[in-house]
């Protein structure tokens, strides 16, 4: 039983395709078209816009996909969220030119508001703004359940035509001051609207790369089989990503106090040297974890050697999912 997958083009191709391969998967001809083979025959793959794969996968034209949270929320595709994958990090931000006085963006409808002026916000995240600003509870006090006006070349929707929504198509950061007012758009680390003169007032989400699936898919037997395969495989990089497989060796006298402030996956192992004295110790723990049980380490142990893993495969979670659906 052969499944399909998309992966996603454009900013998240590249680390996409250093995931996967990360996987053990290898991928074939990704520099010339737009349906490359991996090494694994019973997957085929599609190379699409990471806006249009939710859609795509919902819908049964693709099994399985990877694409950015914040295009699953922004498509409301009725989708199954198998694993945050943890790289492609970004933030939806509410930004505005820097002169404006507002420092949130109830301050910014507010003003708009007592001015009698409509606020033009410029983003290509049209549902999830309109959502978030829907939420806001002055917007909920002067207009109600009215939906702002989204505005798009080919259709118009909402009643509230006091706050627009319009259509970017890319460089949103350049609308304002002439064609927005505001923006909602995505930055990792802010710099590109520090440059065109804007200022963040607000996070609307945050959003990292998602591997979903087809929930009819996933009622199918074999396909699901393959699925829990490929999702096995994944996990397996986003844990080998966060932790780190330590080896050392310790006296007899410390091992005891050494396990007792040592975490680990599970149980350490524990081996006996050929010298009585000595015991070698491997586990695994967390990278965040590591820098706090240093001081323990140079105390009680020698020896000690790091190792990044690429991938740890806790083939029991997955097992458990697994039948979960049955």
């Amino acid at each position: 039983m052969k499944i399909r997958l998309a992966l996603p083009k454009g900013s998240l191709e590249k680390s996409t395709y250093e995931f996967v391969e990360n996987a053990g998967y290898r991928i074939h001809g990704k520099e010339r078209t737009y349906r490359p083979s991996l090494n694994d025959p019973d997957i085929e793959v599609k190379i699409l816009r990471p806006q249009e794969i939710p859609l795509a996968v919902a819908e049964g034209m693709q099994d399985i996909g990877i694409t950015g949270e914040d295009w699953v929320l922004e498509t409301r595709a009725d989708v199954e969220m198998l694993l945050k994958l943890e790289y492609g990090k970004i933030r939806v931000v509410v930004a505005i030119p820097k002169p404006f006085p507002a420092s949130n963006f109830t301050e910014l409808l507010k003003a708009f508001y007592e001015e009698g002026k409509t606020l033009r916000i410029s983003t290509e995240y049209l549902n999830s703004t309109s959502d978030y600003i829907m939420k806001n509870p002055f917007y909920r006090e002067k207009y109600g359940d009215q939906e702002p006006l989204i505005i798009t070349p080919w259709w118009r929707r909402g009643s509230n035509s006091q706050v627009g929504i319009f259509l970017s198509f890319g460089a949103t950061e350049a609308k304002p001051p002439e064609d927005a007012d505001a923006i909602f758009d995505v930055t990792e680390t802010g710099s590109t609207l520090e440059q065109n003169n804007l200022k963040i007032i607000e996070n609307v989400l945050s959003s990292s790369s998602v591997f979903i699936a087809n929930r009819n898919s996933m009622r199918d037997h074999a396909k699901r089989e393959k699925i829990f395969d490929v999702m096995t495989l994944f996990k397996g990089v986003v844990e080998g990503r966060q932790k780190i497989h330590i080896f050392l060796n310790v006296r007899k006298e410390n091992l005891k106090a050494l396990l007792d402030g040592l975490p680990a996956l599970k149980r350490p192992t524990v081996s006996e040297l050929s010298d009585k004295a000595w015991y070698s110790v491997n586990t695994i723990i967390g990278k965040d974890e590591f820098l706090k049980i240093l001081p323990t380490f140079r105390r009680l142990a020698q020896g000690l050697v790091v190792h990044i893993p690429r991938q740890i495969l806790s083939l029991e979670e997955i097992s458990k999912d697994e039948n979960k659906k049955d």
